[in-house]
This record gives structure tokens, C-alpha cells and sequence, in this order.
């Protein structure tokens, strides 16, 4: 019930705060699933290695010619578009509570933000600045909210695990169609898993870092806004 109070009533104020403990939770949830869909995933990587390649070859056989798959192949494609659907939605939650911290943080200090609202989006896209930009984004809104606070290190962990599963081709993003990663499984099975293993770290890290930076600005709302947010906020930061 005080957790709907603070969504319901914070945003309201004069301070115009947006909504921000319901979307931490969801959006750690995401992470968790998203990491558990990698999960499952090595696990079937694991089974394509050790079934090994069939006669025929890999599926994808060049120039445009695909064969039949297999069961095991078929499942593994399965497994992928189910963990492509919880990393939609991951990134969906991930992003809408990007926009709400950093808007938090420029409504409680009044300081502008470091980085332009399109970069919420492009930052993660854009070739280069995708290596440092939302991590920046995430690291500037805590920052701005808690000055003087030492960054969570779970930022910097979640962050680092990203950038490893993206460059190793197989990260939530990943460049490699489904077909061609079974062939990996077949033929180089341990980089496929290395990169599964940040993915999944980076899930789990991911979930820590947005915890921690939920409960930065609810304990700010508190202090700025004691009473009806004070009393939501510290159930807040225990959950």
C-alpha cells in the first residue's frame, strides 16, 4: 500500500519526480530472466557440441542453401527466439528506467544531465559510443543524484561483462544468425560459452546495479520530500 502512495503521489509534486521503484523492480526482474534464458541457451550449446556436427554438415551450407534441421538443432532455435523475447522486454524496462533515473537526477539537483536524452536510445546502437555511453548515462545519474558517493561496483561490473558478450558476437545483441552459432557450437563451443558466461554475469550484475541506483534516488526523494515519500521509500531500499 505506501508503495502505491509514492508512485501514485511523488510524481505530483512540485518536484515533478517520475515514477521509479516499480520500474527498478521490474527491470531487475528482466535481467535476472534475460540471464536465465542465456543460461538455457549454453546449455543447449553444450548439447549441439557434444552431439557433434552431423554428416551433412552445418545448417547454414553457403550460398543461400540451408539443410533440413535436426530435433536438436530445431529446439536450439526454439531456445534462442525465447531468449530473444525476454531480452526484448528487458530492453524495453531497461531503457524506460534509464529515462526515469536520469530525469530523477536532473529534477532533484537541477543539473543537466552529461548526456542528451537521444543517446538514452542511440547510445547503445552507435558504433564506438556504444562501448561507454549507457554506462555513462546510468553512472551520471547516480552520481548526480548521490554526490560524493563511490559508484556501486556493480555498475562497472555489469557494464565490463556487457562489453565482453557483445564483442564475443553473442551477447543479447548478438551479429550471428542462429544457424551460424549452431555451427559455432559444433566446431568452437568454448568461445560461444565464455560469451555466454558474461552475458549471464552481466544479467545478474545488471539486476544489482539498478537495485542500488533505485534506492540512491529513493532515499533522495526522502530526504526532499519527507512524509509521504519517507514513509514508501524506506520500504523501498529493505525490498
Amino acid at each position: 500500500m505506501n508503495e502505491q502512495i509514492v508512485e501514485s503521489a511523488t510524481p505530483s509534486r512540485s518536484l515533478g519526480l517520475r515514477p521509479i521503484v516499480v520500474s527498478g523492480r521490474l527491470t531487475a526482474g528482466s535481467l535476472l530472466l534475460a540471464g536465465l534464458a542465456w543460461v538455457v541457451r549454453a546449455g543447449w550449446e553444450v548439447r549441439l557440441a557434444m552431439a557433434g556436427e552431423p554428416a551433412s554438415g552445418p545448417p547454414d551450407q553457403g550460398d543461400g542453401v540451408h539443410r533440413a534441421l535436426n530435433g536438436l538443432e530445431d529446439s536450439y532455435h526454439l531456445v534462442t527466439s525465447i531468449g530473444g523475447g525476454a531480452a526484448f522486454l528487458c530492453a524495453l524496462l531497461f531503457l524506460s528506467w534509464m529515462w526515469r533515473v536520469r530525469d530523477n537526477a536532473r529534477v532533484l539537483t537541477g543539473q543537466p544531465p552529461k548526456y542528451a536524452g537521444i543517446w538514452v536510445y542511440l547510445g547503445w546502437l552507435v558504433p564506438i559510443v556504444n562501448l561507454w555511453f549507457p554506462r555513462g548515462i546510468v553512472a551520471d545519474a547516480f552520481r548526480t543524484t548521490a554526490p560524493g558517493r563511490k559508484l556501486p561496483v556493480s555498475v562497472n561490473v555489469w557494464w565490463a561483462l556487457w562489453v565482453i558478450g557483445m564483442l564475443g558476437g553473442v551477447g543479447i545483441m548478438y551479429r550471428d544468425s542462429t544457424d551460424k552459432l549452431i555451427a559455432r557450437a559444433y566446431t568452437e563451443v568454448w568461445p560461444l560459452l565464455v560469451s555466454d558466461a558474461a552475458v549471464i554475469g552481466a544479467a545478474v550484475a545488471g539486476a544489482f546495479a539498478v537495485r542500488a541506483v533505485t534506492a540512491v534516488q529513493v532515499e533522495r526523494i526522502r530526504q526532499e520530500q519527507p512524509g509521504v515519500a519517507a514513509v514508501s521509500a524506506a520500504g523501498a531500499v529493505e525490498g
